[in-house]
């Protein structure tokens, strides 16, 4: 393995800005900054400290100055326990929210260099990283989406690639399959691994747990593999370089000594995440010939370092350039859909639509009422793509204007991500995060578990995310109980800023999806049925009554002030509660309907606003064919729940309610207990 020029020890003191003091300033930024908290992970920064000089002096396409340029190549970290290497390259490069004080504050209370890097809280850092996987995975999306915008806006506009330093453990996550998979089948040449080849974990060798050749791997998967002295930077270079000439996405095994430089630590699992004591520190600043006190980095180094972060400025103006001599029309369509604002007329068309179905009143299923909307709402939005983990028949999310991406023609507008529900909900943060594109996909709700790692990140992050999940119930019938998402529901809803619609009929769908669009700080989730639904909403208003969370779809024919009855209902279990309730008014109980599609945004609303929907003081009863957690905080001490208890069955639909109680008559029954 060779040895970084000026490594070796033999002054003591730095020599000038070489590489291998380029790359030592991040190494102690990384263990001091560390050391200071007495927590976090020296090792993968040390190790790799030289592939990240190498990518950031000599070949990422950047300009520190101006950190949001469209065209700019994406730096993702996906061995995200290693953020000091991250927070350590935009400080030495010259962002401007990354100052010395950050890094001196790492994980401390409201600074922005957090334990792993998270979306938002400075520029640079592209996306939350941590769990491991996640942001190999969000790569893969943000390569798809260069490759997409590129087919739309041309190579003057977009053209850069996306690299991604992945470690041990991401490729050992089960995630990391799907996506080396995807990548390889669609030939995403723009996108590069740099694979930390350490051959560590926190258990010890990697010999503990895999053995499988990773270039192999690759190499079946469709990339191009090859494997370099993580400490050689021309080597480094050179393999960059190759890479970037590819016709594949590329995978680089950069074999490196995890804690680079530790005297007694280095190439041991015990630098990977704990502090590497102060009298190890200073055997690494003589090791290596870095004498300067914690956090202080020679002028000379610091300069060199500026220089690379603004090197990119050129490259920068002569795209704004570019840019600016693009047809009037889509240079706007460019810069707005770079923003992520909704285009004009969306929605009339939106309008047009809900007033139809309201007057026609379909019984669609809620899934069939979504792929509706779709063909509305794609027709309209060009940026929204589509897709699905092999269940587009019964997902119902292609529409006739959204034709299938492939490895030779990126113009489409869906993806047919496979049975890869974990990787398909992780790119789909990715081509979030690339910008100027809305990613929505479908598969069955019951696999929202795969699912769950990306969707709570996504609601981590506040973006525009939108997954349809259908078959919501045990109304999917005869696949039976592993694939009636009974807890699924209560699963999604527990998640900070995450919108669960569970829309009752045609209209309510078309407002959710209206609400999912406009919520661009929140990803959001459609639970629709397999089973046809009966129309509720037959009075077209203007008014997105869903918008609210729920809201008093029947009243007590006598009127507000004369409620005795509160029957809550969500999804196909709303035309339940509408015949519960005409029981009741026939036997002259004043009882009104609550169709709760979203209780996010409910709970979002004044309590004077809650109180009128909810009516305290009347029997509460809610009805949903899921599990009650969650009910109690809309029935009240002594309200009922009329739904599951446990896992379904396989039957019809029909025999199923029966069965499991969910009926009108449970439901008059349970409101009568408590009268």
């Amino acid at each position: 393995m060779a040895t970084p020029d000026n490594a070796a020890p033999s002054t003591g003191v730095t020599t000038g800005a070489s590489h291998s003091n380029l790359a030592n300033a991040i190494r102690f930024l990384a263990a001091d900054a560390v050391q200071k908290a007495n927590s976090g992970h020296p090792g993968m920064p040390m190790g790799m400290a030289d592939v990240a000089t190498v990518l950031f002096t000599r070949c990422l396409k950047f300009d520190a100055a101006v950190p949001g340029w469209p065209d700019r190549d994406r730096f993702i970290l996906s061995a995200g326990h290693g953020s000091m290497l991250l927070y350590a390259l935009l400080y030495l490069s010259g962002y401007e929210d990354m100052t010395r004080e950050q890094v001196e504050n790492f994980r401390q209370f409201g600074s922005r260099t957090a334990g792993h890097p998270e979306y938002g809280h400075a520029a640079g850092i592209e996306t939350t990283t941590g769990p491991l996987g996640q942001g190999l995975a969000n790569a893969v999306g943000f390569a798809l989406a260069e490759r997409m915008r590129n087919a739309r806006f041309g190579d003057d506009i977009v053209d850069h690639y996306t690299y991604v330093i992945a470690g041990d453990g991401c490729l050992m996550e089960g995630i990391s399959h799907e996506a080396i998979s995807l990548a390889g089948h669609l030939r995403l040449s723009k996108l590069i691994l740099l694979w930390d080849d350490n051959s560590i974990s926190i258990d010890g060798s990697t010999d503990l747990s895999r053995t499988e050749d990773q270039l192999v791997r690759f190499r079946a998967s469709g990339w191009e593999a090859e494997a370099v002295d993580g400490h050689d930077p021309d080597a480094v270079a050179a393999a960059i370089e190759r890479a970037q000439r590819s016709d594949k996405p590329s995978m680089i095994a950069c074999k490196t000594v995890i804690g680079f430089g530790a005297p007694k630590k280095e190439g041991t699992a015990s630098t990977h995440g704990a502090p590497l004591g102060e009298e190890e520190i200073a055997g690494a600043r003589e090791r290596l010939g870095w004498p300067h006190a914690p956090f202080d980095v020679p002028e000379d180094v610091l300069q060199v370092w500026r220089r690379a972060g603004a090197r990119g400025a050129q490259a920068r103006e002569a795209w704004e350039s570019r840019l600016a001599t693009l047809a009037v029309e889509q240079r706007a369509e460019f810069e707005r859909s770079e923003a992520g604002r909704l285009p004009e007329g969306w929605t009339e068309a939106m309008a047009a639509y809900k007033r139809k179905i309201s007057e026609e009143h379909p019984g669609w299923a809620t899934r069939q009422a979504s792929g509706k909307a779709l063909e509305v709402l794609t027709a309209s939005v060009p940026e929204l793509v589509g897709g699905s983990a092999d269940l587009t028949g019964s997902v119902l999310t292609k529409t006739s204007s959204t034709e299938p991406v492939t490895e030779t023609d990126f113009s489409g507008r869906y993806i047919y991500y496979g049975v890869r529900e974990h990787a398909m909900a992780a790119a789909m943060n990715g081509l979030a995060l690339h910008g100027g594109v809305i990613p929505y996909a479908g598969t069955f709700l019951v696999f929202s578990d795969y699912m769950r790692p990306s969707i709570r990140l996504a609601a981590l992050m506040g973006i525009r995310v939108v997954h349809v999940l259908t078959h919501d119930s045990i109304g999917l019938g005869e696949d039976g109980p592993t694939h009636q998402p009974v807890e699924s529901l209560a699963a999604l809803r527990v998640i900070p800023n995450l919108n669960v619609f569970r829309p009752a009929d045609a209209v309510e769908t078309a407002e959710c999806w209206a609400l999912a669009l406009t919520a661009d700080r929140t990803p959001s989730v459609l639970a629709l049925s397999r089973q046809g639904v009966p129309a509720v909403r037959t009075t077209p208003v203007d008014e997105n009554l869903s918008a609210r969370g729920a809201y008093v779809l029947a009243e007590a024919a006598a009127g507000a002030g004369a409620r005795r009855a509160t029957i809550l209902a969500t999804g196909a279990e709303v035309g339940i509660a509408l015949t519960a309730r005409k029981i009741l008014e026939d036997e002259g109980v004043a009882t009104a309907v609550v169709s709760m599609p979203c209780w996010e945004l409910f709970d979002a609303q004044d309590e004077t606003y809650r109180d009128a929907v909810l009516k305290p003081g009347t029997a509460r009863v809610a009805v949903e064919a899921a599990l009650p957690q969650g009910w109690e905080r809309y029935i009240g001490e002594g309200g009922g729940f009329v739904g599951m208890t446990g896992f379904g069955a396989s039957a019809p639909a029909g025999k199923l309610f029966e069965h499991f109680g969910i009926t009108p008559e449970n439901v008059v029954a349970a409101v009568r207990a408590r009268l």
